[in-house]
């Protein structure tokens, strides 16, 4: 694994975590940060060892936002010159952690801010601690979530809701967040780090073809018609159908076995 400055990357148990580590600026995130994180998300995926994938942080927060002193200085930049920056690094992660095949896991005690909130969302699932709350507040600053926010709450929670957290930046607490479909668990937050490598584990053990099948099926879906559905999902499944793992998992039921899934 490579030395990080911002984040630490480490695996057991075929879970990958990888931890935002700025408690000091309450998880704040800069370039810097998002250019480590999609280091480490790449190292992640490529890792045959590495089966599912948690994102977390150190301390109180998840991640208060981006850093102000990145945001003062983009004041001084040009449009190209921000665009690159968020392309790049920013958009960077939240891509990686959306497309990637693997499952992935956020994490959230206390604050998930703008930034924070968008690589959450981006995420397959979001187990909150009871004291966390999302909130999209770039509004408040006169700009926009870019990050894939703005496509996906609307899918995940409706418009209306949507609306209240990205055109008036309202936070989103974790009681509320379950009610509404945008965490898949909330805990209390003593119990955060061993639920969610309980849950990760779960996760690692989903036969991985098929998983990343499926999740690519329903990314699509979110884009696409019923019809160009049916066609791509009959080709995937009939690919799926032929796989060794589709073997073992239709012994494993056979002999009332837990499978032992290998991607091939």
């Amino acid at each position: 694994m490579a030395e990080f400055e911002d984040i630490n990357v480490e695996v057991a148990a075929r879970v990958g975590t990888l931890t935002i580590n700025r408690p000091e600026k309450g998880n704040t995130v800069r370039p810097h940060t998002l250019a480590e994180i999609c280091v480490g998300i790449d190292q992640l995926t490529a890792d045959d060892e590495v089966a599912a994938i948690v994102l977390r942080a150190e301390g109180k927060h998840f991640s208060a936002g981006a850093d102000f002193s990145f945001l003062e200085q983009m004041e001084a930049m040009s449009a190209s010159e921000i665009k690159a920056q968020v392309y790049q690094h920013f958009q960077g992660a939240a891509k990686r952690l959306y497309h990637c095949p693997k499952p992935t896991l956020a994490l959230v005690q206390g604050a998930a801010v703008t930034v924070g909130c968008e690589l959450a969302l981006a995420c397959d699932f979001r187990l909150l601690a009871d004291n966390a709350f999302l909130q999209e507040s770039w509004i408040k600053l006169g700009i926009m979530p870019p990050l894939g926010g703005l496509f996906l709450l609307p899918r995940i929670i409706g418009l209306g809701r949507a609306s209240q957290m990205v055109l008036r930046g309202l936070p989103v607490k974790a009681e509320e967040a379950e009610r509404i479909g945008l965490a898949s668990e909330v805990v209390p937050l003593a119990d955060l780090g061993a639920r969610g490598q309980a849950l990760a584990e779960e996760l690692a053990a989903v036969a991985p073809l098929a998983y990343a099948s499926v999740k690519q099926a329903m990314h699509r879906g979110l884009e696409t018609s019923m019809e160009a559905e049916w066609s791509a999902n009959v080709n995937n499944q009939a690919i799926l159908l032929k796989s060794e793992d589709f073997q073992e998992g239709l012994a494993a039921v056979k002999g009332k076995r837990a499978p032992a899934y290998r991607g091939r």
